[in-house]
């Protein structure tokens, strides 16, 4: 999945707003002011940037390398079907129309 990125050049038309107390405040201030921008900037970059390593986290698997193996192993070489799966293809045979 592709990172969302803050778009400058797009309208912002809708709004988040945030009590926190002073030390926060000051703390973000000079964050930003480090890092070049306006408070809103940096509080908006930061949050997308914390939310996209979140979505990641949730929407991607990680193997390790054994298992990454016998995960490439399996595609390569698929099992024959058993007999639970030969059933569920006729049942989806069954209960959903093909659209072809």
């Amino acid at each position: 999945m592709k990172a969302a990125q803050v778009n400058e050049h797009e309208s912002a038309t809708d709004r988040i707003t945030a009590r926190v107390p002073q030390s926060t405040r000051s703390i973000i201030e000079r964050a930003a002011a480090i890092y070049g921008a306006t408070i809103n900037q940096f509080i908006v970059q930061a949050a997308v940037e914390r939310a996209n390593e979140v979505l990641q986290s949730i929407e991607s698997i990680k193997l390790s390398t054994r298992d990454a193996k016998i995960f490439l192993n399996a595609l390569a070489n698929p099992p024959q079907p058993n007999e639970n799966l030969l059933d569920a293809v006729c049942a989806h045979s069954r209960l959903v129309d093909s659209r072809e």
